[in-house]
């Protein structure tokens, strides 16, 4: 995958011109951009959510792989801190019950 270096829209590699901005992808060269979705974005995603969602909002369009990755990093994040807090409240709502208040 080759993306234009004066726009960095996606661009076929047999392309002459960026059909976005209009400039010879010859003169310019593309650049291919590594989209490997790598797990080392998930687990980035994960601890540092908010990381995570930013980089998913960047990347969702010129690296799908990789945003994908940072993304349900993120996600399983929030599911966990649910269950988690889902949990505390059943253990305080079973302290509350038993001690009798």
């Amino acid at each position: 995958m080759a993306y234009c270096k004066n726009c960095g829209k996606e661009v076929n590699e047999n392309q002459a011109v960026c059909l976005e901005c209009g400039v010879s992808t010859r003169e310019l060269g593309a650049v291919h951009a590594i989209d490997d979705g790598g797990f080392l974005w998930g687990v980035l995603g994960f601890f540092v959510p908010i990381v995570g969602l930013i980089l998913w909002l960047i990347w969702k369009d010129e690296r799908p792989n990789t945003a994908k990755a940072v993304g349900i990093g993120a996600l399983v994040n929030v599911g966990v801190q649910i269950v988690f807090v889902i949990v505390y409240i059943i253990i305080i709502a079973i302290l509350i019950g038993t001690s009798g208040l």
